[in-house]
């Protein structure tokens, strides 16, 4: 897996201060993407070991948060195995952060109640391990600056938590 870049002090993507990484490939292509050189699964920087330790003592301080996940794509295929080791560590090391993950993919279909290359064996645990998913495609038309934590109206704050725990979407509203 290769990211595009990693933000040690980032306000912008979820509550609090939080690191955020993006990371490449997607297969989305929205139109209006802020960031569409990280469709490509080969832009940017190898994830290594080295990535991930620099990721874990950036997370440490009192004063982070938790970890944003974003791109490219989170959720394709290709980066979910990275990712869902990177989680198990964060979760074990700093139980104490939280996880935001920005998605173009919809929850149903990352819970596998709607058909998508995105469900994998990997997906559901990687779910067990995220707080907050921002999920659905960005749409240019439904672009609103006013809306907190997200690009376009059609995009929703979910509490995964709560709505893996209850078998419903349950929003979280700011």
């Amino acid at each position: 897996m290769n990211y595009g870049e990693i933000k040690k002090v980032d306000i912008a993507n979820g509550t609090g201060v939080r690191v955020s990484m993006f990371v490449s490939g997607c297969t989305h292509h929205c139109k209006g993407c802020f960031n569409p050189e990280t469709w490509n699964f080969n832009f940017g920087t190898e994830y290594t070991e080295q990535t991930e330790d620099e990721l874990i003592e950036a997370l440490s301080p009192g004063y982070i948060e938790g970890l944003s996940l974003l791109g490219g794509e989170p959720f394709e295929p290709e980066n979910q195995k990275t990712l869902v080791k990177l989680l198990r560590r964060v979760k074990m090391e700093l139980p104490e952060k939280n996880v935001w993950v920005y998605s173009g993919y919809l929850f149903e279909e990352l819970t596998g109640k709607k058909e998508s290359r995105a469900f994998t064996d990997t997906t559901l645990e990687m779910l067990s391990m995220v707080d907050v998913l921002v999920d659905g495609e960005f749409i240019e038309e439904l672009k609103d600056i006013s809306l907190k934590f997200r690009g376009s109206s059609n995009q929703r704050i979910i509490d995964v938590q709560k709505s893996l725990k209850n078998d419903e979407i349950i929003k979280r509203t700011f």
